[in-house]
């Protein structure tokens, strides 16, 4: 397993989250999703024989958010 952080721009409020946290536990290999408001950070614990970072950017852009 390995955790990474995305900078996600454009979340302001808990419908937000939700969308993010969704998209991301959609994907198989995902294990742990912990989305930060304040912070715009999401932290994604991922098994990388399974998914990608890109895939990971992919979700969170499918979803309006743009991910620096």
């Amino acid at each position: 397993m390995q955790t990474t952080t995305l900078d996600v721009r454009g979340m302001t409020c808990g419908h937000c989250k939700m969308s993010v946290e969704g998209a991301l536990n959609e994907l198989e290999g995902v294990s742990n999703v912990e989305v930060d408001l304040a912070t715009g950070k999401v932290n994604v614990t991922f098994d990388d024989s399974k998914v990608t970072l890109a895939q990971l950017q992919e979700a969170v852009e499918d979803q309006g958010y743009d991910v620096a």
